[in-house]
Formats: C-alpha cells, structure tokens, sequence
C-alpha cells in the first residue's frame, strides 16, 4: 500500500478589500491578510484538495513599500511530514531566496527583508523544499511559486518633455490643434486607477483648452492677434487616480508663439511728403525716402512703391529696399530749373503677399503725395550739339575757317561765354579757335596722305566762371585734292638679251597714286620727250594703268652699252593734272636660245649664290671680336709695365713711398733728380731716362713753368708745421721724409748726402733747443760725443 505525503505552504497576503480582512498577528504590522495554503502531494501534483481554511493556490501578493520596522511576513511553509520534533528542515530558493526573503527552517514561515518597489521588479518566481534533517534528503518534491508584489500608487505621472514649444497662425479659429502634450505613470495600469491619467489646465485659460484624456491642446479664445500678443505660456496638469482627490499629478509647460499673418494693410504715416533736388542732380541718383508703415513681419510686411500719377510721372522712379521696405525716389531724367521747379507725384505703397482670407480687412495698399521743389544751381555752359562733324579740303589755306560751335549758359543770367581748343587733343596746333564766336580755324598746312581725320575737343567756359565749363568732341574730316602725282608701284630694274628680237615686251609697269579718287584712278604712261626719238626701246600704254616696255632693234652689245636708264612719264586724269617722271633700269645680259639669262653686269642680280647678307655680317662681326681682343691684350700687357707708384689703397699720408724701380744709387741722376724740387728751373723736360726704354719717340712738349714753385714750398712748409706742432704725430712707426725743407730752416738740411764733414766735426748740443721732439736725437748723438771724449 503506497503512502502519499503532503506539503503544505501557508502565506499570508493583503487583499485590498476590507470584506475579507481579519485581525494579524502582532509581526505583521497591522496589514489585514487571509491565510492561502499550497498543499503538493508527495507522488502527484495532479490532485489538489482543498482543506477547511486553505485552498491550494500557487500565485500570492505582497504589498510594495511596506513602511513597517519588522522584516514583513510573507507566509508559513509546512509539510505533512512535519511531526513538530524538529527533523525536517525547510528550503528556500529562487528570485532574492536568502537576501531579499528569508525562511525560518525549523517553522517554514517566509518574510521579506527589504522594502518592495514594484517598479522595480513586480514578480518573484521562488522554490520551496522540506529536507530531512539527518540525512539531507528531501521529503517532499521541491514546488514553485509566484510572489506577485501588489501596487500602491506611489509614482505621479510624468511628462515626456519639461517644456513644450509650439505655434500657431494668429487669427485662427477657436479649437484649432495646437499640440499634444503625454504623461506616463510607472503605476500597474492593470491594478486600481493609480495609473490612470487625466489632463487639466492650470494656466492659459481663456485662450487654450486641453482634452482630459488626450492631452491635445486646442486654442479656445477667436481671433487672437499676433500685434497685441505674441507669446503664451500654458500650464498643463496630468494627474492619476483618474483625477479623484489624493492622486499625484505632475506639470508642464508649454510656449505658445502666433505666427503671422497678412492681416494689416501698409499705411503711410503722413499723407504729404516734401523734397529738394538740384537741377544738376545727375538720372539714377535718389532725391528722398518715403516708407509706409506695416505691423506684420517678414514676406507680409513687403511693400512695392510705384508712382501711379502726377506731373513729374516721367522723370522720377521708385523702388524699394528690401532691406527697409522703404520706398527710393529717384531722378530718371537731366532736371531743368529754368524749364520746370516743381514735381508734385502719387506714392502708392501695396502689399506684394495679400491672403484673401482677410480682404474683408480692406485694400492692403496706400497713398501719399510727394512734392519735389528743383533748386537753381549755376550750370555749365551747354553745347547747340552733342557733337561736331566738319569737313576741309587739305589744300585750305591757312587762318581758313572750317567751321562754327555755339555754347550758352542754360541759366537765367546768360553769362558770356568763351572758348578754347584742348590741347591735349590737338598736340600739333593744327587748329585753333576765336574765343569768342567759336569759329574754328586752321593754324597749319593740312595733308590728308598724312592724317585723315583730327578728332579734338572744344571747352566751353563761362567768363565770370570759369569753372563751369563744358566739353564737345570735334570731329574734322580732311578732304582729298589731286596735290600727289602717281609713281611707280615698285622700283623696276629689268633685262634686256644680248640675242633680243625686236619688239619684243621686257617688262610690265604699274603705277600707284596716294590720291583719292572719286571715279577710279586713270594713269597714263609716255616716254619722257628726251628718249622719245632716240631710245632704243618703246613703251606702250595698256589703258589699264599698266604699260609695256617693248625693244626698238634686233641685238644688244653688254660691251658697248651695259645699262640703259629709260626715262618714263606717269600722268592721273584728275584736276589739276599730276605727273611725274620715274626712270627703269635696264641691263643688257647674255642669255641661252630659250632667253634664259646666263650672264651680265649685274652679277648680284643674276648670280644669287653668293655669300648672303647674314653671311657677311657675322665675318665682320667676327673681324671686330678679334681686333677688340688683340687691343685688350696689349693694353693688359702695357699695365703691366706700368705698375703704380703707390700699391696700397690705404691713407698714404706720411706712409713710405716704395718704387720698384730702385735707380743707380745716388750717381744715377737720370732715374730721379731730386733737386728738382729745391730749383724747379732746373727741370730738363728734354732730358730722357736711360735706365728704361723710351715709351714714345716723339718729343715731349716743353711747358712753361713758375720761377718759383711756391706751390710746393707751402705745402712742405704746412706739413712741416702741422708735424712740428702735433703732439700724436710722428715718430713713431713712420717716416716722414722732407726732400726740401725751405731756406729758412734752423737745423738746415740734415741729409748725409750733402754732408761735407764727418760725425766727429759735428756739435750736436743744438739737438737739445729743437724741443720734444728731438730729445730722442739729442740724446743719442750726445751719448756718442761723451763716449768719444771718455
């Protein structure tokens, strides 16, 4: 006989109705609960019975945010097996088995440690088993069950967004949609309304409505107009319990903008306005400013300005600036104080984007009348024509009049006029210009060949003003005479054969006229009268401004007659008559039987192979390359024999002079004479070196010199002094040498060359009263003098 054992489990779970409340114990802090027991038998969990206070169930409740000081009871797991001795020991295991829910394993109750947030985890899945004691085997099969934790409503409801930004068109009508504000609860919405959210408006009112259920906003209020407000800030209120008093609520807050609509015309803010111009205000510049005012914004505030009537339609234009929406009246056309001083103009200012839902509003334009005074300023003179075109003959005379301008001053006092010719245009003085009537004339010789048009400039200036003055271009067109005879197209110079036949045509001439001619040129072509009879050759005129040059006689010698120069006389048919008389060259050649030439006197003419041009250039050039070089070697070469006397570049004052040519010693009184300098007359200027080799064999040109070289004296006698006196002179490391020292020297002359005693005749005590500067010679020589007596 099989024996089925059951296990029981007790929980004890808080129902939220008060009918099946009953009184708990003292641990469970006063939450009214009914006692739920699962009972599993040992071999089946098919069969389920149901006791007389327990019935098998296996999903039980616990509410979140228990508040308590003791651990809350959870319930009371038992087994059948259980005998109250203590040998069973109770299991539990799962979601937060151990720390979150803890089960005393001798009685089975379950309780929970911490408080609960449903929020956070709203069920708990955990595994009850019944062990033995001893041997640590399980009595009863391990079962499952479910702690679903019941809601409270602790959460308020929360807006998906702190703060929501929306427009609207102004003037729109009442329950337009504006926006949909959400609010969520973190509530069980399956359990009671804690999660049950309505809307409400807290502030916005009368403008804004909200739906309690959607949240949608709506606009409440008719016609609100952007102008008299432009922002609104809405307060929106969610809150749970479907409203009901003690529900939590959260806020919002919405900004509301009205965007704007064309629903205000353009108006001018006075209907005159009034403006100044100067006559001389030049076409496209503005005069004034005018601006209707518009109280909507953007592309609705755009205004066009146009001139719709008035006298002045033609010569004022507006437009606007987009910038401003101003409206820039502006000069179209050269104003005139003395024809008309005052405009007066209809201003229309209209809306470019008119809605027509708001035409009822009336017409979205406007209209102000402008009045413009034109003001009188001195002007410059002005010319009868923009331009001149005139025409003279080249052969006019000088001081002829060509032509006549005429300038006035436009303004009322009609000051006098002068003119003048600008120079700058007419560089050549070509022609000139009576000031006062404004004749024009010319001033030299015109020739059409040479310039056909002049093209100058007039200046027109008032007398009291001269700066107002005005310019007009002239234009002078010279016209042609017949003054140039025709010539030859090119030079001809031509060949005859020796072996020619007579009659026979050598060359074809054309002419050339630097005239201009009406009808077309007509040349015609004769021999001068000097050759007519007695050449030995023909012309004969084509009558097409060409003629030929035929040959009068069988046979030509190149021996006896090599060129002849046939004179040709070349007339034009114009008025008067032009001509001129050009010569052609003609070579007698020897030629083959074909009439090829072989050859003549002119073998440049019929022999082309030689040297060419280029050819013979680039040998001379190659001639002068090498007798420039030769001339630079040689001079290079003479330098060199002739060194400089003084090698350094250095102050060469009181410095050592060095020769390299070092003379004979003091008999060679050819290298350098040194007397020269004591008696200048003494100069030989004939006398010549002959220590070296003459430079040239012509002889030198004797010059006339002073009697006396006071040149020289007075500068040995400065420099002298200038060392005498200056304490940083020399000695030194220098040596200043004196080869003339005057003829009123103290120490006369100290060279042993001219000394004609010995150094034992001489007393040099004298040394001591020569100063500072002999001291170092006194001291010297007198040294020797004591030795010399010791």
């Amino acid at each position: 006989m099989r024996t089925y054992h059951c296990f029981w489990l007790l929980f004890w779970a808080g129902q939220p109705h008060q009918s099946f409340l009953t009184p708990l114990s003292k641990r469970t802090s006063g939450f009214p609960e009914k006692e739920k027991v699962l009972v599993l038998s040992g071999n089946s969990r098919r069969d389920l019975h149901r006791s007389k206070r327990s019935w098998m169930w296996n999903q039980f409740f616990l509410l979140e945010e228990y508040t308590g000081t003791d651990y809350q009871y959870v319930g009371k797991l038992h087994s059948d097996q259980d005998k109250g001795d203590g040998s069973l020991k109770y299991i539990l295991s799962g979601d937060g088995a151990g720390d979150l829910f803890i089960i005393n394993e001798n009685t089975g109750d379950i309780q929970a440690t911490k408080r609960l947030d449903r929020e956070e985890k709203p069920v708990y899945i955990l595994r009850a088993q019944a062990i033995n004691r001893r041997t640590g085997r399980p009595v009863e099969p391990e079962s499952e069950f479910i702690i679903k934790i019941h809601d409270i409503n602790d959460n308020e409801p929360m807006f998906t967004k702190d703060v929501y930004n929306a427009s609207i068109p102004e003037m729109s009508d009442v329950g337009t949609f504006v926006v949909q504000v959400t609010a969520t609860d973190a509530d069980d919405p399956t359990y009671g309304n804690s999660a049950k959210v309505v809307y409400s408006i807290l502030q916005g009112q009368p403008y804004f409505s909200v739906e309690s259920e959607t949240g949608i906003i709506k606009t409440a209020l008719l016609n609100m107009d952007r102008e008299n407000r432009e922002q609104y800030q809405v307060v929106i209120q969610a809150k749970d319990m479907g409203g009901q008093m003690g529900g939590l609520s959260g806020t919002t807050t919405v900004n509301i903008t009205l965007t704007d609509v064309n629903d205000n015309p353009p108006r001018f803010p006075q209907s005159t306005y009034q403006f100044r111009a100067p006559e001389s205000t030049p076409p496209d510049s503005p005069v004034g400013r005018i601006k209707a005012n518009d109280a909507d914004v953007d592309e609705n505030a755009e205004i066009e300005y146009s001139i719709t009537e008035g006298d002045g339609y033609d010569m004022f234009g507006i437009t606007t600036d987009k910038d401003t929406q101003e409206g820039i009246i502006t000069v179209k056309k050269a104003l005139d104080f003395e024809n008309k001083n005052l405009y007066i103009l209809k201003v229309e200012a209209t809306n470019t984007h008119v809605d027509p839902r708001f035409l009822y509003l009336g017409p979205f334009k406007d209209s102000a009348t402008v009045r413009i005074q034109v003001e009188d300023v001195d002007e410059p003179p002005m010319f009868s024509r923009p331009a001149y075109i005139m025409e003279v003959k080249e052969d006019v005379p000088i001081n002829s009049v060509i032509g006549t301008v005429t300038a006035q001053d436009p303004d009322a006092a009609k000051n006098p006029v002068k003119y003048s010719v600008d120079r700058h245009t007419d560089m050549d003085r070509v022609f000139n210009i009576n000031s006062g009537n404004g004749s024009i004339f010319t001033s030299k010789p015109l020739d059409r060949e040479t310039l056909l048009w002049h093209n100058i400039t007039v200046i027109a200036a008032e007398i009291n003003n001269p700066k107002q003055s005005s310019r007009v271009p002239v234009f002078i067109k010279v016209l042609d005479v017949n003054d140039n005879a025709p010539e030859f197209a090119m030079f001809y110079e031509t060949f005859v054969c020796e072996n020619a036949k007579a009659e026979q045509l050598i060359q074809t001439l054309s002419a050339v006229d630097k005239d201009d001619s009406y009808s077309g040129h007509q040349f015609s072509f004769s021999l001068a009268p000097e050759a007519a009879g007695s050449s030995n050759f023909t012309l004969q005129d084509n009558r097409d401004n060409t003629a030929g040059i035929f040959t009068r006689k069988n046979r030509y010698n190149r021996h006896e007659m090599s060129t002849y120069f046939l004179p040709v006389v070349i007339s034009d048919n114009d008025f008067p008559i032009q001509s001129s008389t050009e010569t052609v060259t003609i070579r007698v050649c020897a030629c083959d039987h074909r009439g090829k030439m072989l050859s003549c006197n002119a073998e440049a003419l019929i022999h082309p192979t030689g040297l060419s041009t280029g050819a013979l250039i680039a040998i001379l050039l190659c001639i002068i390359i090498l007798l420039v070089t030769v001339v630079l070697f040689a001079a290079l070469r003479r330098q060199r024999k002739k060194e400089p006397l003084i090698i350094s570049k250095e102050d060469i004052r009181d410095n050592i002079v060095s020769y390299n040519d070092e003379g004979g010693g003091e008999e060679d009184t050819q290298a350098f004479d040194i007397g020269t300098l004591r008696n200048p007359e003494a100069i030989d200027d004939n006398k010549l070196r002959r220590d070296i080799v003459p430079e040239t064999l012509f002889m030198p040109r004797r010059t006339a010199t002073a009697r006396d070289n006071t040149d020289v004296r007075d500068f040995i006698n400065q420099r002298l002094k200038e060392n005498d006196t200056d304490p940083t002179a020399p000695p030194y490391d220098s040596l200043a040498t004196y080869a003339y020292e005057g003829n009123g020297s103290v120490a006369e002359s100290l060279s042993s060359l001219e000394s004609v005693t010995t150094d034992g005749d001489q007393d040099y005590d004298y040394l001591s009263d020569w100063g500072p500067r002999f001291k170092k010679l006194a001291d010297m020589y007198g040294t020797m003098d004591s030795d010399k007596d010791s």
